[in-house]
Order: C-alpha cells, then structure tokens, then sequence
C-alpha cells in the first residue's frame, strides 16, 4: 500500500527515535539526561539533513524518489531551530524511514542506519 508521504515521514520519526535511543543504550549510555543530551545529536533536524545528504550515494532510484516526495512535500510547520529546507531535508530522511519500515525492508533500514552512525 502507497501512504502520502508525510504518514511515512510520521512513522519513520518514531521508528528513527527509536534506532537512536537503542544505539545510544547500547553504546552503555545509562542515564536518562545523557541518553537525551547524546540523542539530539541524531534526531535535530539539522543532523537528519546532515545525515541524507551523507547516504544519498547509497540509495536506490526507489529510495531517492522517496526522499525527493520527502523533501517537496507541503510542510504546515517547522522548528525554529533551523531554516525550512533544512527541515525539509530532515523530513525527507524520515520519509525513508518510514517507508523502508513500512514496506518491511528492516534490514536496508540498519544499512542506512550503520551508514549514520559510522563516524561515531
């Protein structure tokens, strides 16, 4: 089934948090104030564009056609922490996301995610 885009951008900010937050457990973070303060430097939304723009050569002509509805998409609201096409660009990340998760394609999911997480 073929969601608007910004369901997948819904479903893949959640599945996205929850990668982070188990990354940084393991990584033996145990106190709930670092694992908040470790987590913003993967789920801000200038880090998620930082981080498309680092996978974009590893994508599929699919996945790319994702993240272009991703980041072309009517967007109501954004942080004030950053410009709109930055935010934009986050979104198109969780767009991925989302859609990789929906479609069941996890373990393309922990590819891009290990490709994220590879300069920790």
């Amino acid at each position: 089934m073929d969601y608007n885009i910004l369901v997948y951008a819904y479903i893949g900010d959640a599945y996205y948090e929850l990668l982070v937050r188990n990354y940084l457990i393991d990584m033996g973070i145990a106190k709930v104030k670092d694992l908040k303060e470790a987590s913003l430097n993967y789920v801000s939304a200038k880090r998620q564009a930082y981080y498309l723009e680092k996978i974009m050569d590893m994508l599929t002509d699919s996945e790319l056609d994702v993240v272009k509805r991703g980041r072309n998409a009517k967007v109501n609201s954004r942080p004030k922490s950053c410009d709109i096409l930055t935010y934009k660009h986050a979104t198109a990340l969780e767009c991925l996301i989302g859609y990789l998760y929906k479609k069941g394609d996890i373990l393309r999911i922990q590819e891009i995610f290990s490709e994220i997480v590879s300069e920790d």
